[in-house]
């Protein structure tokens, strides 16, 4: 065997072990051909043209990367290819990424135009609402202070027969208790109870002269 080839044997075979430190280093800009030389190795020759020992062993077919021979013609792969694949790669993930935080600043920005149709709505009802039950409870006191003059004149204590109070109720409804809470306690119910409300037990009132 020639003694120049086991040279190149022996320091490839110790040479591979920092092969790895470049197997990720983008190779020359193109492909070139490369003769070896006496104390070359494929890590020496990759880490010289900014290539990679993997890529220099596909490229060659080599059957085992720890053994090149003086003279060998070896070719150094271009990675300008592999390097703009990449770069294509990472443009498309940050257009891509780019594209889904502008959909989700779209879609969040209509979710909160939604949001605020919605609150606003809510808050129309809520108005509505409350219009309406001050417009009820205005009718309702209304009802019950004309009910409550045309029977005693609004005095608490007005007495006719077995009828007394502001709302002249019968006794028995009050059932001995004549205060002015009892009285508007017992008259409430009563008009409930028989009429729904004070707006129409006026109404009745109106018609018959009593209630």
């Amino acid at each position: 065997m020639n003694i120049k080839k086991v040279l190149v044997s022996t320091l490839g075979t110790a040479a591979v072990l920092g092969a790895g430190f470049f197997a990720n280093t983008t190779s020359a800009n193109a492909d070139v051909r490369v003769t070896v030389k006496s104390g070359d190795t494929v890590a020496k020759i990759a880490n010289q043209y900014k290539s990679s020992v993997s890529a220099i062993e596909k490229a060659n077919s080599l059957k085992n990367v720890n053994l090149i021979y003086v003279g060998e013609s070896l070719t150094i792969p271009d990675s300008t290819t592999s390097t703009a694949t990449a770069a294509t790669t990472n443009n498309s993930a940050t257009t891509s990424s780019t594209q889904t935080t502008n959909n989700y600043s779209s879609q969040k920005s209509t979710g909160m135009s939604t949001y605020s149709g919605q609150s606003t709505s809510a808050s129309t009802g809520t108005s509505t609402s409350a219009t309406t039950s001050a417009a009820t409870s205005s009718s309702t006191s209304s009802a019950k202070s004309w009910i409550a003059n045309k029977e005693s004149g609004g005095s608490y204590t007005a007495s006719n027969g077995n009828y007394y109070g502001k709302y002249q109720l019968t006794k028995s409804l009050l059932n001995g208790d004549y205060s002015a809470a009892n009285q508007e306690k017992v008259a409430n119910n009563y008009v409930t109870s028989r009429y729904g409300s004070w707006a129409a037990a006026k109404s009745f009132w109106q018609a018959n002269g009593w209630y």
